[in-house]
C-alpha cells in the first residue's frame, strides 16, 4: 500500500473485508512498509482499503478460497473532502508493539484543559503523585523524552516543567518498558516518550480551545496546520493562567531528652500564581518524493508569583507553648525555555530503507527570588528576613543518526550514534538579617553561598538485529554508551572529572500463538545517572527545620531487568500482562538524618539528600484490561503490584552512628477509567486512581485515592464540544507519610500539591468534521481507551 503521489509507504491503512452471505465484518492494517497479510476463512468478500483523507478503493465481491497478492495498491489523497475529514485520535488507541506500548492521546475529557502530567496521569503502568513525580510500575527513575529525545521542555525540575506543557499539544505517549538498542540506556524504569502534534491533514485546518477553571483558570489552546503538496506548516500554541492553592501540614516530636522544644507544628498554604505560554512552529518540506526536511521551534516561559504561609508552634516536654510564629515566602520566578530541532528523512526507495539525521539544540533559564519573613505572632515582632537567590541554566545539544536497512521482507538491521551534551550552572545566594533591633543589613551567608557546574557528554553507538520467523518475533542489540562527566563548586578547590563506558545489551522475543495472542519476553541494561536535583545540593528554604539537598558525589546506578508479557484479545475484551523484575546495584536512597544543629527558635534541623546505599530488587505484576461491553460503554483498568527488596547500611557522618536500612515492601496501585456515550451526543468519563500504602527503612506512606468526573456535548453539527470536567472529586489526593528516626525525630507530614478543580472548556475546529467510520483500533482488534 502506497501514497500514490509521493510513493511512500502507508502504514496503519485499514483493510475491511465484508463477508457478502453473512454481513460479518473483519480485516486489518497494514504494517510500516505498507504490507498486510489477513487469515480469513473461505468465502466470497467485498474489499475495501481505507485511509484518513485519502479516497478509498473498494474491490468487487469474489469468491476467495486461496492465497491471493494484490501486488502494488496506490492510494491517492482526497482533496475534495476537507468537510469531511475524520479527526485523528478522536479516541484514544492503543497499539502494542514488540518493544513498547503506545497511547494516542484522544478524546480524553478529563485532561481538557490540563497538562502533560494530567495526560501522563491516565496513562496505564505510569502513576503521577501528589506532588507531581512521575513513576512506572512504581519506579521513580523513568526517562521522559519529547519527540524521542531529551529535551530541556521536561527542564531540571520535571514535575515542574511538565506542568508547562498543555495536554492539547500531545499527539501520543509510549511507554517502554523493554528499550531496545536504538533507544538511550537512561532510566531504569523505562522511558516515556511523549510525541508532540504534527497535523499532516492536506489543506488548512485546526481547532481553537477555551478553558475557565475555579479555582480560578483560564487559558487557551490553538493548533493548525497548512498542507501543501511540498510543504506542511504545523502549530500548536497555548496559554495559561493558574491558581493553584495547595496545603501541607507537619508534626514533628523530638525524642531527645535536652531538645528546646520537644515538639513543632507547621501549618503551610501554598498560594500559587502562574502564567505560561507554550508554542511551537514547524515546517516538514518534501524535497522529492522519499526525502523531507523537518525544521521545528518550540518556546516555553513562565511566570510565576507564590504567596506561602507557614504557621509554627513550638511546645517544651510538658506540652507548654514556648513559641508561636508565621514564616511568610514570597517567591518569585521567571522560567525561559528554547528549543530547535532540525531533521533530515531519506525513505530511499520506499522498500523500508530508512536514513534520519537530527540534530537540537535546547537552553532553558530560571531565575528564582524568595524574601522569607518571619514573625512572633503574639507579640508581631519580625525574628528572621532571609533573601534567596537561585539560578538556574542548562542548554543541551544533540546530534542523532539512524539508519534502517532491511533484507528481505522478514530481516531488518539498524545502527546509529548519538551524541548528547548537556551543560546545567547553579547558583545560589542567602542573605539573612542578624541585627532586628537596629534594622541591619542583610548579610551573605558565606556557608551556605556556592555555584556548580555540572558538563555531561555522552557518545552513543547501537546496533540491532530485527527478524520474523513464522510466528516468532526477535529484537536483538547492543549500545554502547561512553560517559564524560565534570563538576566545578565555587567552594572546592578541584574539578570533579569521572569518565566511564557502558555496554547495554538488549533482546525481546515475540511469540504470536494466533491473530490477537502472543507472548513477549524482554531482557535489558539501564543507567540512572545523577543530575538536577540529585545533584543540587543547596538546600531548600521553606522550612527551617527540614532541609533537603542534593550529593554531587552520587555515582551512577546500573539496573538489569527482564519482562514477560501476554496479550490475549477477544470480540469485545483485550488482557495484556506482564511479569517483570529489576535488580539495581549501588542503587539512591533518600536518608533523613540529625545534622546536630539548632535554628534560631531552638528547633533540630534535620537534613534529607540521596547516597548510593543498597541493592535493590524488584518484582512485579501487572495487567491492563480493556472491555466494551456495549458500543456506547468503554471500560478501562490497569493493577500493579510489586515487591521491594533494599540491603544497605549507612554511617551518619553528623553521628557516626552506623545504621541498617534493609527493607521489604510490597505495593500495588489500581486504575478504573470508565466512557459512557449517551443520548444527546453527549459523553460522560469517570476516572478512578487508587495507589496502596507503601514504606521505606525510615518512611511509611498511606494510601492516596484519586476520582474525577467529566462530560462533554458536541454542539454545532459536531464542529465543536463543550465539556466540563471535575478532578479530586472528594478532596482525596493527599500524600501523608510518616518518618521515624529512633531516638531522634517522630514525624507526620501531609501534603495537597493541588486542591479540587473544575474546569469548563469549549473546542471549536474548523476545516474539521467527526465522522463515524471503522477505526484502525476496531479493524485489528486494538484495545480503544479514553
Amino acid at each position: 500500500m502506497i501514497d500514490g503521489k509521493t510513493k511512500q509507504p502507508l502504514e496503519f491503512a485499514t483493510v475491511v473485508l465484508k463477508n457478502t452471505e453473512t454481513e460479518a465484518l473483519s480485516g486489518g492494517l497494514t504494517d510500516l512498509r505498507g504490507n498486510f497479510k489477513i487469515a480469513t476463512p473461505n468465502a466470497t468478500y467485498e474489499i475495501s482499503i481505507k485511509y484518513i483523507s485519502f479516497k478509498s478503493i473498494v474491490f468487487p465481491a469474489e469468491s476467495v478460497n486461496s492465497s491471493k497478492d494484490f501486488g502494488t495498491i496506490s492510494l491517492y489523497e482526497d482533496s475534495n473532502s476537507l468537510n469531511e475529514i475524520v479527526i485523528v485520535a478522536e479516541k484514544t488507541t492503543v497499539n502494542i508493539r514488540l518493544d513498547k506500548k503506545i497511547f494516542n492521546i484522544g478524546k480524553d475529557l478529563s485532561i481538557r484543559g490540563g497538562n502533560a502530567s494530567d495526560v501522563l496521569g491516565n496513562v496505564p503502568s505510569v502513576q503521577v503523585d501528589v506532588e507531581g513525580t512521575v513513576s512506572l510500575r512504581g519506579n521513580e527513575n523513568v526517562t521522559i523524552l519529547i519527540d524521542g529525545r531529551p529535551s530541556a521542555l521536561v527542564g531540571m525540575n520535571g514535575a515542574e516543567a511538565l506542568r508547562q506543557i498543555p495536554a492539547e499539544a500531545i499527539e501520543k505517549v509510549e511507554v517502554i518498558t523493554s528499550p531496545s538498542a536504538r533507544y538511550d540506556a537512561e532510566g531504569t524504569a523505562g522511558i516515556l516518550n511523549i510525541i508532540l502534534r504534527k497535523n499532516k491533514l492536506v489543506g488548512f485546518n485546526g481547532s481553537l480551545q477555551l478553558d475557565l477553571g475555579n479555582p480560578l483558570k483560564t487559558g487557551t489552546a490553538f493548533n493548525a496546520n497548512w498542507r501543501t503538496e511540498k510543504l506542511n506548516l504545523f502549530t500548536n500554541t497555548g496559554f495559561r493562567y493558574n491558581t493553584n492553592p495547595g496545603n501541607a501540614y507537619s508534626d514533628s516530636k523530638y525524642l531527645s531528652t535536652n531538645a528546646q522544644n520537644a515538639r513543632v507544628l507547621e501549618e503551610r498554604r501554598f498560594g500559587r500564581q502562574g502564567r505560561s505560554l507554550f508554542t511551537s512552529f514547524g515546517a516538514t518540506y518534501f524535497l522529492t518524493a522519499n526525502t523531507s526536511i523537518v525544521g521545528n521551534i518550540v518556546l516555553n516561559g513562565g511566570k510565576d508569583n507564590d504567596l506561602n504561609t507557614n504557621k509554627i508552634q513550638r511546645f517544651d516536654a510538658l506540652g507548654n507553648t514556648n513559641e508561636r510564629t508565621k514564616r511568610t515566602e514570597a517567591k518569585s520566578e521567571d522560567e525561559q525555555r528554547v528549543q530547535y530541532t532540525l531533521d533530515y528523512l531519506n525513505n530511499f526507495d520506499g522498500t523500508g530503507r530508512k536514513l534520519s539525521i537530527n540534530t537540537q539544540y535546547s537552553a532553558e533559564i530560571e531565575r528564582a527570588l524568595n524574601t522569607i519573613t518571619e514573625i512572633d505572632t503574639p507579640s508581631k515582632i519580625l525574628n528572621d528576613l532571609e533573601q534567596v537567590k537561585n539560578d538556574q541554566d542548562e542548554t543541551q545539544a544533540l546530534l542523532q543518526i539512524d539508519y534502517v536497512h532491511p533484507v528481505g521482507e522478514s530481516i531488518q538491521y539498524e545502527a546509529g550514534f548519538r551524541g548528547n551534551y548537556r551543560d546545567i550552572f547553579n547558583s545560589f545566594y542567602l542573605a539573612e538579617r542578624k541585627d532586628f533591633e537596629n534594622e541591619g543589613p542583610l548579610i551573605p551567608d558565606t556557608g551556605l553561598n556556592n555555584s556548580f557546574n555540572y558538563n555531561e557528554f555522552v557518545n552513543a553507538a547501537y546496533f540491532q538485529y530485527g527478524q520474523k520467523f513464522n510466528k516468532i518475533s526477535l529484537l536483538a542489540g547492543i549500545r554502547y554508551e561512553f560517559t564524560s562527566i565534570e563538576i566545578a563548586q565555587q567552594t572546592a578547590t578541584t574539578e570533579d572529572k569521572r569518565k566511564y563506558g557502558n555496554f547495554f545489551p538488549t533482546a525481546n522475543l515475540g511469540y504470536e500463538f494466533k491473530d490477537g495472542e502472543n507472548i513477549t519476553l524482554g531482557y535489558n541494561r539501564r543507567i540512572r545517572r545523577p543530575r538536577g536535583r540529585s545533584l543540587n545540593p543547596f538546600p531548600s528554604r521553606s522550612s527551617e527545620s527540614n532541609l533537603y539537598s542534593g550529593n554531587v558525589s552520587l555515582n551512577p546506578v546500573i539496573t538489569d531487568a527482564l519482562d514477560i508479557g501476554y496479550l490475549k484479545r477477544w470480540n469485545k475484551f483485550t488482557l495484556s500482562t506482564s511479569l517483570y523484575y529489576n535488580i539495581s546495584n549501588n542503587n539512591w536512597e533518600w536518608i533523613q538524618e540529625n545534622t546536630g544543629m539548632l535554628t534560631d527558635n531552638g528547633d533540630p534541623i534535620t537534613k534529607k539528600f540521596p547516597i548510593n546505599l543498597s541493592t535493590e530488587e524488584r518484582f512485579g505484576f501487572e495487567f491492563t484490561l480493556n472491555y466494551k461491553p456495549f458500543r456506547s460503554w468503554n471500560i478501562n483498568s490497569d493493577f500493579n503490584i510489586f515487591n521491594i527488596t533494599s540491603t544497605g547500611d549507612y554511617t551518619s557522618n553528623a553521628t557516626n552512628v552506623n545504621q541498617n536500612f534493609d527493607f521489604n515492601n510490597t505495593a500495588f496501585f489500581i486504575r478504573l477509567n470508565q466512557k459512557i456515550t449517551l443520548p444527546g451526543k453527549t459523553d460522560l468519563q469517570i476516572n478512578m486512581n487508587y495507589r496502596g500504602p507503601s514504606q521505606n527503612a525510615q518512611t511509611k506512606s498511606r494510601s492516596v485515592f484519586r476520582m474525577s468526573i467529566a462530560a462533554s456535548k458536541d454542539l454545532f453539527n459536531e464542529r465543536a464540544s463543550l465539556s466540563l470536567n471535575m478532578s479530586d472529586l472528594f478532596n482525596s489526593s493527599i500524600s501523608r507519610r510518616s518518618t521515624l528516626l529512633p531516638g531522634f525525630l517522630d514525624q507526620s507530614f501531609e501534603f495537597q500539591w493541588r486542591e479540587p478543580q473544575i474546569n469548563l472548556s469549549l473546542v471549536y475546529r474548523f476545516n474539521q468534521k467527526k465522522k463515524t467510520n471503522i477505526s484502525s483500533a476496531s479493524a485489528n482488534g486494538d484495545g480503544e481507551g479514553l
